[in-house]
């Protein structure tokens, strides 16, 4: 590998730049009208222009972006996450061009784009999976079937769908047959398919992933856990490593099930084993994400594992040089990230940002981002600016710590979701280890934000 072009943007792209500069790999970029003078536009060894701002006519162009792949000569690329990450006809066409592709093979992405394969997955290898649906529903008679054998809340979710969209919960009979249609026309119009499937919702769970890597001659390892349970609107507002909730025996079964399941698909790169985690600690199997996570810092945190290196060396073909007993977690480390919303309201807040206070950087404080003042906040990509992430030797330094790096950090001329991350630190329930995914709306009820 010596020229890797980053179909991406942002953060992740330049944290890709930077793993790949370590290991002597030439980088491009590619940037929408507009990025035009973005920092990852100007990060990388060279940058290509794919098209106008709105994503189906840049990031999410395939044919641009294979352009890009030509015109710059790159022999590699790597899909950050996101936009074309788990689209297997872009990993296609980048494996059919004679280009590496970083990242599983396109035969088990387009395997587990289908989350009822993944359910059908576990149910064979005898791996919990929440009562629901076996397979897809096509129409709301089975719905009301599975609902008058479960009983409410249910779930419906789209099949292809991805970072939270999409789900949607049944409360009442009456409201089947509108949900129903209303979520099939939601997957068909965001992820081209409208498939759905149901499952019993876990009232009040909290979310666990095992991160894991495998290689291209049968060689898996899982690095632990992390637990992602602090959410709004069913996507990710701080990330932790390792769960105070987990203990060690259920950590490595948590890792065996999701070793198995890799092998079973014989996936390969970086992968997450999603699951979560009922009140009375039974765990369900409910993905697998074919991508680096936005969350992928905390691992790095605690285990001294570069992830995204660990991706570009497996795309190379080289074995993997980790062995299980080599990996330990050491202390623990926490991520807050920032987005461009109104943190009471969760409602984007585009525009020009100003001056910029950043905390105090070091070991222990990473921030990955891709800000400066005079940028605009885009309304066409995700509202996602930072991810601030700290490490401690324990769970209680650690919050301390990036409670008090939330208070160094301000970001002038819109608004952020910094005051929720000093929120969530000061919470007695985060605090104590005991929250699940509906705390935020909670806390959002007893805790004034500023608007």
């Amino acid at each position: 590998m010596k020229k890797l072009l980053v179909a991406n943007r942002g953060e992740i792209a330049l944290r890709i730049f930077k793993a790949a500069r370590e290991l002597g790999i030439k980088t491009v970029a590619v940037y929408s009208d507009a990025d035009n003078g973005a920092p990852h536009m100007r990060a990388a060894d060279e940058a290509i222009h794919i098209g106008k701002s709105p994503p189906p006519m840049s990031y999410l162009n395939i044919a641009g972006i294979m352009r890009a792949v030509a015109d710059s000569g790159a022999d590699a690329v790597h899909p950050g996450y996101g936009f074309l990450s788990e689209n297997a006809a872009f990993a296609g066409a980048v494996e059919d061009s004679g280009t590496t592709w970083v990242g599983p093979s396109p035969g088990v992405i387009r395997d587990i784009e289908s989350k009822s394969f993944c359910r059908n997955l576990g149910n064979r290898l005898g791996i919990p999976v929440t009562p629901g649906s076996i397979g897809n529903v096509t129409s709301s008679f089975e719905i009301e079937k599975l609902f008058a054998e479960h009983g409410p809340p249910l779930l419906l979710k789209l099949d292809k769908g991805g970072g939270g969209k999409g789900i949607q919960p049944i409360h009442h009979a009456a409201e089947i047959a509108r949900i129903f249609e209303s979520s099939m026309s939601m997957g068909k119009a965001a992820f081209g398919s409208s498939d759905v499937y149901v499952e019993k919702r876990i009232e009040n769970p909290k979310h666990i992933e095992i991160q894991c890597l495998g290689d291209h001659y049968g060689n898996y390892v899982a690095l632990g856990e992390r637990e992602c349970s602090v959410q709004r609107r069913f996507q990710k507002v701080v990330e932790e490593a390792p769960s105070p909730a987990v203990t060690q025996e259920e950590r490595e079964r948590l890792c065996a099930w999701s070793v198995r399941i890799l092998k079973e698909m014989g996936y390969r790169n970086a992968g997450t084993v999603e699951f979560i985690r009922s009140a009375e600690g039974r765990y369900y199997f409910m993905e697998v994400n074919a991508r680096i996570q936005v969350e992928h810092p905390v691992t790095e945190m605690v285990t001294g594992i570069d992830l995204v290196q660990q991706q570009l060396r497996i795309a190379m073909g080289e074995p993997l040089q980790l062995r299980q007993e080599d990996i330990a977690i050491h202390g623990h480390a926490i991520e807050a990230r920032i987005y461009a919303e109104d943190p009471s309201t969760f409602l984007p807040s585009p525009g020009r940002i100003g001056a910029i206070t950043f905390p105090a950087l070091s070991k222990e404080t990473r921030l990955d981002h891709a800000l400066e003042s005079g940028l605009a906040v885009s309304p066409f990509y995700d509202p996602m600016l930072a991810k601030l992430i700290v490490w401690g030797p324990d769970r209680r330094q650690a919050i301390a710590r990036l409670d008090h790096a939330l208070r160094q950090f301000a970001i002038e001329g819109i608004k952020t979701t910094i005051p929720l991350g000093t929120a969530v630190m000061d919470s007695e329930a985060f605090r104590l280890g005991i929250f699940h995914t509906e705390m935020l709306a909670g806390l959002l009820q007893t805790t004034p934000l500023p608007r």
